[in-house]
C-alpha cells in the first residue's frame, strides 16, 4: 500500500461519522450537553478510558454495544460520568461570594428569615458548596441564622467525592487562612498532600444526583439561594431557557440564583431581576 492511501485511510481505533452522531445525540438529550464537531477527538479520549474498564477494545465496537446490545440500560450513566467536563475550585468567581455576605444574606435575615436553604445545582466535586457552607456557617455566628446546603450533580463519581470532602491541599489555596484554620483538616498521613472539610461542615450538606434535564426536580420550592454556575454554557438556548425557568420554580420570592459570569438569562422570560452581575432575584 502507498505512503498516501496509509495517510488517508482513516484509524481503525476512531468514531465513525455516523457513531459521533449517534453519540453526540444520545449525550445532549439525556444531559443536555452539546457535543458539536470539535469536541470528538475529547469524546474519543474520554470513551476510551471508559472501554478500558468493559473490555472494549474499539470505539465502534463500543458504540455497537451502547445501540445495538443491551449497553445502554447500564452504560448511560457511566457515559455520562466519563464526557462530564468537571471544573471546579474554592471561592471560584469571589465576587458572588462577597454578594453573598454583604448584600443577600443580610437582606434575608431583614427578611425574617431564620434559616437559609442553599442549593448547589452542579456541585461538581463539592468546592463551590463547602465554600458556600463556609460563608453560611460564619454568618451563622453572626447572626444565628441556620443553613443547609443541597447538593446535586449528574456525575456519580464527582458526588462521591463531594460526599467525602476530601480534596488535594492545592485546591485549598484560595480558601483565606483564617477560614482554613476552622474548616478544613490535614490528613493524618501528611504525605498524601491531602485535606478534608471538618464534620461540621460536612454535616449541613446533603446529596443527590439529579438530571437537570429532567421534567420535574425532586427539590422543595422555597430555596433562599440556588447557585447553578458554569453549566448553562454546555447547553443551547431552549435548553438554558428550560432549565433556568425550572430552577425558577424552586426559588422563594426574595430569594437569589447565582450564575455564572459568562453566562446569561438574555432573551429567556423569568420571574427575576438582576441586581448584580450574573446575580438575580425572584420577584
Amino acid at each position: 500500500m502507498s505512503m498516501e492511501a496509509l495517510q488517508t485511510r482513516p484509524s481503525v481505533d476512531q468514531l465513525s461519522p455516523r457513531n459521533f452522531t449517534r453519540l453526540a445525540e444520545l449525550i445532549q438529550s439525556y444531559s443536555g450537553i452539546k457535543m458539536p464537531s470539535n469536541k470528538r477527538t475529547m469524546l474519543e479520549g474520554r470513551l476510551r478510558r471508559r472501554m478500558r474498564i468493559v473490555h472494549i477494545d474499539n470505539l465502534n465496537d463500543y458504540c455497537s454495544y451502547l445501540f445495538e446490545g443491551d449497553g445502554l440500560a447500564t452504560e448511560i450513566i457511566h457515559l455520562i460520568d466519563a464526557v462530564t467536563t468537571n471544573k471546579t475550585e474554592f471561592f471560584r468567581e469571589p465576587a458572588h461570594f462577597r454578594f453573598l455576605q454583604t448584600e443577600a444574606l443580610p437582606a434575608l435575615a431583614a427578611s425574617g428569615r431564620r434559616a437559609i436553604k442553599a442549593w448547589s445545582a452542579a456541585c461538581s466535586m463539592g468546592a463551590e458548596p463547602y465554600t458556600l457552607a463556609m460563608v453560611l456557617e460564619e454568618n451563622r455566628k453572626r447572626s444565628r441564622q441556620d443553613y443547609s446546603i443541597l447538593c446535586t450533580d449528574l456525575c456519580t463519581q464527582v458526588l462521591a467525592q463531594a460526599i467525602s470532602g476530601v480534596f488535594p491541599e492545592q485546591m485549598i489555596e484560595p480558601v483565606e487562612m483564617e477560614l482554613r484554620r476552622r474548616y478544613v483538616m490535614r490528613a493524618k498521613a501528611a504525605d498524601r498532600g491531602l485535606v478534608r472539610i471538618v464534620p461540621e461542615l460536612r454535616a449541613k450538606l446533603s446529596f443527590a444526583r439529579l438530571n437537570l434535564m429532567d421534567q420535574t426536580y425532586p427539590v422543595e420550592a422555597d430555596m433562599d439561594l440556588i447557585f447553578c454556575r458554569n453549566i448553562l454554557i454546555y447547553f443551547d438556548k431552549p435548553t438554558q431557557s428550560k432549565v433556568l425557568s425550572q430552577l425558577c420554580n424552586h426559588l422563594r420570592p426574595g430569594g437569589y440564583l447565582f450564575l455564572g459570569h459568562s453566562e446569561s438569562i438574555v432573551g429567556i422570560d423569568l420571574p427575576v431581576d438582576q441586581i448584580a452581575n450574573t446575580v438575580f432575584q425572584r420577584r
